[in-house]
């Protein structure tokens, strides 16, 4: 069994037009492309879409910013690391001008962090401040709450699609 049929199921890796974003990690394409990034917890998925051209770019964000860990790791899955990069990558070629946000995930896991805000709500905070500094606006969230999500981008239409167990299927 593959890492995307142990992560992402069975329909993840059926079709080769599907790309699977994992935890820290981010990624950019074109249509046909699809783009998914599952197990969004207290993590934040960020998807980044140039509608002229079809392309769009899905971050798995972890942390918000590299002061919040001690650990060694992917550099992307910091928010002030990942949304700079991938702007620039989204927009390779054209204009950060044109991308548009939308954002899921996010959520309170495990309880409170003793009154302060829960790493879910920081990496919320994180992912807005970074839009709001590269002036991309974000048009759809979904956000919060006490449950996972997975997050699917299709770059013909820009649509998010946000899945969790509890909730359903929501479109953005």
């Amino acid at each position: 069994m593959s890492i995307v049929d142990s992560i992402g199921g069975p329909w993840a890796a059926q079709d080769p037009n599907t790309i699977l974003v994992l935890t820290g990690e981010l990624a950019v394409a074109e249509h046909p492309k699809v783009m998914v990034t599952p197990a969004l917890g207290s993590c934040v998925g960020v998807s980044l879409w140039d509608a002229f051209r079809q392309r769009g770019g899905l971050a798995h964000v972890m942390l918000p910013s590299p002061a919040e860990s001690r650990v060694a790791g992917r550099i992307e899955r910091f928010a002030s690391v990942a949304l700079p990069r991938l702007a620039d990558e989204v927009a390779e070629g054209s204009t950060i001008r044109r991308l548009v946000a939308k954002i899921a995930g996010g959520s309170t896991m495990f309880g409170s962090d003793g009154g302060l805000a829960s790493i879910g709500e920081r990496n919320i905070l994180e992912v807005k401040a970074q839009l709001a500094l590269l002036r991309i606006p974000l048009v759809a969230e979904d956000t919060g709450g006490t449950h996972a999500r997975s997050m699917e981008l299709y770059l013909d239409t820009g649509l998010v699609v946000v899945r969790s167990y509890r909730y359903g299927i929501k479109e953005l």
